[in-house]
């Protein structure tokens, strides 16, 4: 399993079979990574988003599924969002 925090919105998902998203790694060297995300408080164990690392992939053909965690918090979304605009700066904030 290959974990990832999806970013595309569902209905763009649906209609091309593309997921654009954030890799999650569990590896605890990921701590001092200036790009990842902490996500280990909410998934009890060590969990990273990586994002200076965004990937896309067809999910139909991969046969991708939901992760049983399902969803990171709000807040944790919003932070990948704003670190994805810092990288390629899609909006002025």
């Amino acid at each position: 399993m290959h974990p990832m925090l999806v970013l595309s919105p569902k209905a763009f998902n649906d209609k091309t079979s593309i997921v654009i998203g954030f890799p999650m790694s569990t590896a605890a060297y990921n701590a001092t990574n200036p790009f990842a995300i902490d996500n280990s408080k909410a998934a009890k164990q060590p969990s990273f988003i990586i994002c200076n690392q965004p990937k896309s992939f067809d999910w139909r053909q991969r046969g991708a599924t939901q992760h049983p965690w399902k969803r990171v918090s709000d807040a944790v979304f919003q932070a990948a969002r704003l670190e994805l605009n810092d990288i390629i700066e899609l909006v002025n904030t």
